[in-house]
């Protein structure tokens, strides 16, 4: 099967279409287990937070920290439930997905117009725990990084 391509017209393919994510961070909080309505199938959800520095007009160092909304099914997602807890430094690889949902609006009864609204979250391929020590491998004396330094996938 090939993969869907971005055309102008008249004009070669771009490029292919692509969605993926890749985020490291810390976890806000510990990982929430939940269930889908309906089908009952399980799922976890994580808080990722990432922080972007700059320097402004004045020279001063500002920073700005976003929260990113992490989603992972089936077995991914009961191991990271088990395995990460507050604070862990993660990296996340995964695909931007919608969520779309209705709600009512107002507070009178008889005002009952909906409001849609549209959330984006990331949904997890993988995700791995981070440690501080993992940027720098021990080499062995042939020069090759040993698989046992490393931190497990999930």
């Amino acid at each position: 099967m090939v993969p869907p391509t971005i055309r102008l017209a008249g004009e070669p393919a771009l490029f292919h279409i692509i969605n993926h994510v890749q985020l490291i961070g810390f976890l806000g909080k510990d990982p929430e287990k939940r269930q889908v309505r309906g089908n009952g199938a399980n799922f976890t959800v994580l808080s990722v937070a990432t922080q972007q520095s700059w320097k402004d007009a004045n020279d001063e160092w500002q920073s700005r920290t976003e929260w990113h909304r992490v989603v992972a099914f089936n077995r991914l997602g009961e191991s990271l439930a088990d395995t990460l807890h507050k604070g862990d430094h993660v990296l996340v690889d995964g695909m931007l997905v919608s969520s779309k949902y209705e709600r009512e609006n107002g507070k009178a009864k008889k005002a009952k117009a909906a409001k849609a609204s549209v959330f984006w979250s990331v949904r997890a391929n993988s995700v791995r725990r981070l440690s501080r020590a993992e940027a720098e491998i021990p080499a062995t004396p042939s020069g090759e990084a040993t698989a046992e330094s490393a931190d497990p996938s999930f």
